[in-house]
């Protein structure tokens, strides 16, 4: 089983759906299943983890469960007693304060803080007599902790860098890497796919397995971080990285993927599917180094995506029930490159048209000849008539047939637009 553990805390953004659709793929590709864990023992906001499972059916990612990591707590706590039983954790009365003043101590001193087993071997009347609270460490480990990632290769930590780590709070609740230790061993999980943050936590939460004697091995991919525009860590509040953000600004969800897959690594091509990337992901070819945030690449793309888009599909974006419309959506994307950007065009043409003085004059006399003449299936034939009944010529007329039909100077050729625009004369000509 592979695992997705988003946290409720905030808007979904694009660092957390690039692991997500990761963790699907490799699901795919290793024929197992995919788990849903909501990580919901922070500071939840009420709804985001229906609000995160939403984008995720959006977006076409398949899993076989959600759970919540809430719903784990007695397992946390009867794992924490079993190791306290064995002697493998101790009981650590030290204060906040006592232990922030150590560390003080250590910068002073210019060195590393670590934590100097200071409850460690405290006699069990010591322990029973105390009536201060306390947290659950763990034992440092006795050999260094070795693991193969598939992107970051052979990594090791000693003893040292792992520390006693603290297990349990002074309010019997898990810390992050002991919950999560847990957490994958319920659920049976042999791959991890996560961002590369979350490389120091691995070493802890391996060490929490051995010493509860679990055996499974599991596979280790720590993905490059996704920095924003600015070369800093992605988080729900960049704009532009807000996945709710993106698609109400009409980016769509098949471009999107095509992004997030494509930037940091080797694809056979640059436009493909999400169904093609199913196949030929392999995360040992991703980039090393941190990527950061594109919107013009991705703005590319998603107007590649939009010109792939059937006619009829493309319509209901732009809010008309007519492939002929889709069609001349179509004709906008050499310039536009989102769905709200050509929802709005075309609302424009549909629109009462804001003249330039300049064009007054002419228009009113072409307006006029507009709304009384027939139907041309042809354009030339179109044109020609408009030219005889209004007496406009050259630029003069051009200009001023754009401006009633468009609203706009420039954009596509009028006579590419037309057979798209022929059946609604009277709706645009107003």
């Amino acid at each position: 089983m592979l695992r997705f553990a988003p946290s409720p805390t905030g808007d979904m953004h694009i660092g957390n759906l690039r692991i997500a659709l990761f963790n699907y793929i490799l699901s795919v590709q290793k024929n197992e299943g995919l788990v849903i864990r909501i990580e919901d023992k922070a500071s939840n906001i009420e709804g985001k983890d229906k609000e995160i499972i939403g984008l995720l059916d959006l977006f076409g990612i398949r899993y076989q469960d959600i759970t919540y990591q809430s719903s784990n707590l007695k397992y946390h706590r009867s794992m924490a007693l079993q190791l306290l039983h064995e002697k493998i954790a101790f009981n650590c009365f030290c204060t906040p304060e006592t232990l922030e003043a150590k560390r003080e101590q250590a910068i002073k001193d210019k060195k590393d803080y670590h934590y100097d087993d200071a409850c460690l071997s405290l006699s069990p009347e010591a322990t029973i007599d105390n009536e201060s609270s306390f947290t659950v460490r763990l034992r440092k480990p006795n050999v260094d902790v070795e693991f193969t990632d598939i992107i970051q290769n052979k990594i090791s930590f000693s003893p040292t860098d792992i520390d006693s780590f603290v297990i349990l709070r002074a309010d019997k609740n898990p810390t992050y890497n002991f919950a999560c230790a847990v957490d994958d061993m319920l659920s049976d999980i042999s791959m991890i796919i996560r961002e590369e943050d979350y490389l120091l936590d691995t070493p802890k939460q391996i060490a929490v397995r051995a010493a509860l004697n679990y055996t499974k091995q599991i596979q280790y991919a720590h993905i490059p971080t996704l920095l924003n525009e600015s070369g800093k860590k992605i988080s729900e509040n960049d704009t532009f990285a807000n996945i709710k953000h993106l698609l109400e600004e009409g980016f769509v969800p098949e471009a999107i993927i095509n992004y997030l897959i494509l930037i940091g690594n080797k694809t056979p091509k640059e436009i493909f599917s999400f169904k093609e990337a199913l196949v030929f992901l392999d995360l040992s070819k991703i980039s090393k180094t941190p990527l950061k945030l594109d919107i013009k690449k991705l703005r590319f793309i998603n107007a590649q995506h939009l010109k792939n888009l059937d006619d009829i599909e493309l319509y209901r974006y732009v809010g008309f029930a007519d492939g002929d419309i889709g069609k001349l959506a179509k004709l906008y994307l050499q310039e536009l490159s989102t769905t709200k950007e050509l929802k709005a065009k075309i609302a424009g043409i549909f629109s009462e048209k804001t003249i330039p003085e300049l064009f007054k004059e002419t228009s009113l006399v072409l307006k006029d000849v507009l709304i009384q003449a027939p139907f041309f299936e042809n354009f030339d034939e179109f044109t020609a008539y408009l030219i005889k009944e209004s007496g406009l010529k050259g630029d003069e007329f051009s200009k001023t047939l754009r401006l009633l039909l468009s609203g706009e100077k420039e954009g596509p050729d009028l006579a590419k637009m037309y057979p798209f625009i022929k059946n609604y004369m009277t709706e645009i000509v107003k």
